[in-house]
């Protein structure tokens, strides 16, 4: 019998909503929240259909994603899914799937005037200057 495991999730799409960083009581920072993903099936309307993944993300990931990423943010999310279950405050008990986020990429690229504060760094944000110009494309391989 084989011991082979994966447990490897990629999703893309928006946050939908801001980021809180929180502390644990032993001091680690943790987040949570929501991703939403368009389907590539649109509804009767034309419109998109998505769906809503939770997610949670620790240490530097989380200190990261709420310096850098607000609701409505595209981002890439990278991670494995786990399984846990609680007791309400009614006694019920719930389960609850979610992302544990190892690492996360930045979609956006930065907008014009934008905080340079709050800007990703350099190594994150995509570099035109590393492309070189050609004028038409007839001595392009096809």
């Amino acid at each position: 019998m084989s011991n082979f495991n994966l447990n490897k999730v990629i999703i893309a799409g928006r946050l939908t909503s801001d980021i809180e960083l929180k502390q644990t009581q032993s001091g680690v920072s943790v987040i949570g929240g929501s991703i939403a993903v368009n389907r590539k099936k649109k509804d009767a309307e034309n419109k998109p259909i998505a769906d809503f993944f939770n997610f949670v993300a620790w240490r530097g990931t989380a200190e990261l994603m709420s310096k850098y990423f607000h609701k409505g943010s595209s981002v890439c999310l990278i991670g494995e899914l786990q399984n846990r279950s609680y007791t309400d405050n009614q006694g019920v008990k719930r389960y609850i799937t979610e992302i544990i986020v190892d690492e996360v990429k930045f979609v956006d690229s930065k907008s014009l005037g934008e905080n340079q504060e709050n800007s990703p760094p350099d190594a994150y944000t995509p570099s035109p200057a590393n492309f070189e110009d050609v004028e038409g494309d007839g001595d392009l391989p096809l």
